[in-house]
């Protein structure tokens, strides 16, 4: 099979305990290491509820510094299991200035890198505009012992230029922490359609760029939001591999050829038959005056 990396994807509910919620989530990374993962993702924002339903100036106290307290308990985890571990965490960069970030933890317990959310979304019940910075760093790619990672987080797994940067930068697994939802009085007429909406961007981005992709989505109510769960791995190909339910928490573990990624590109040649002399339009706002 050549090389191969294992990925894990936890998805999981969330309470008003910090604690609780690191607790439950060291938990889950010690069982997807014990059914064989080695890159294990967690959803956005994992250590509390999502943040953003209102504008709240409380909820900043839910941030930390990294390092902080959340990424060294868990350099420590990934050390003593050798597996790399990705976590989204509200960080607490300076005095009014935070962001949504990424962390990317090796199996040495090393920080490998990290990412800070460039789309920074503005929608009802996800006024995350008054809560973060758009991210600084660009789009990296953080290499671990098992595979080269592009994460991006949440609103950014709808922007095809962000993914096709970390494809061309050398990523072979693009991964998503997430937390999005259906707003309750909207499920009924629109439920299907958006989610059906938001997997069908994600897998259009392993086809277009010949990549693996995983987003660990959160599950459960908070407030008017029933957040849909539903995390799922797409092959290079654009195929589900596997899908978590609507309305549980649950871990995903799957092995993942990276050798496909050449076979796959050779008999799609997206990226050999892209137009770079031709695309000075996409660094425009809009074409038409």
């Amino acid at each position: 099979m050549g090389r191969e990396v294992a990925l894990g994807l936890l998805q999981m509910s969330c309470t008003q305990d910090k604690r609780e919620n690191v607790d439950k989530a060291v938990g889950q990374i010690e069982q997807a290491a014990q059914t064989g993962a080695q890159v294990i993702c967690l959803q956005e924002l994992f250590t509390g509820p999502y943040p953003c339903q209102a504008e709240d100036h409380r909820m900043f106290d839910w941030a930390e510094p990294i390092p902080g307290p959340t990424t060294e308990r868990l350099r420590q985890l990934a050390a003593d299991l050798q597996v790399v571990i990705v976590a989204s965490l509200f960080e607490r960069r300076a005095p009014g200035l935070y962001h949504n970030t990424a962390v990317v933890l090796d199996a040495d317990g090393a920080i490998a890198g990290m990412y800070r959310k460039m789309h920074i979304p503005d929608d009802p019940l996800y006024y995350e505009k008054f809560y973060f910075t758009p991210g600084d760093l660009g789009f990296p790619v953080i290499e671990t012992r098992y595979a080269k990672l592009g994460v991006g987080v949440c609103w950014d797994q709808w922007f095809p230029e962000a993914a096709r940067l970390f494809a061309l930068a050398g990523a072979e697994v693009l991964l998503y922490p997430t937390a999005i939802g259906w707003i309750d009085e909207e499920k009924a007429e629109y439920g299907n359609q958006q989610y059906s909406a938001w997997q069908t961007s994600m897998r259009a981005h392993a086809i277009a760029n010949g990549i693996w992709v995983g987003a660990p989505n959160r599950v459960g109510h908070e407030g008017p939001v029933e957040f849909w769960g539903g995390s799922f791995l797409a092959a290079p190909t654009g195929a589900i591999v596997q899908q978590a339910d609507h309305d549980r928490e649950q871990t995903i573990v799957q092995n993942c050829s990276l050798e496909m990624l050449d076979v796959v590109r050779t008999h799609w040649p997206f990226l050999r038959d892209r137009r770079i002399d031709a695309y000075d339009g996409l660094l425009k706002r809009f074409l038409v005056p």
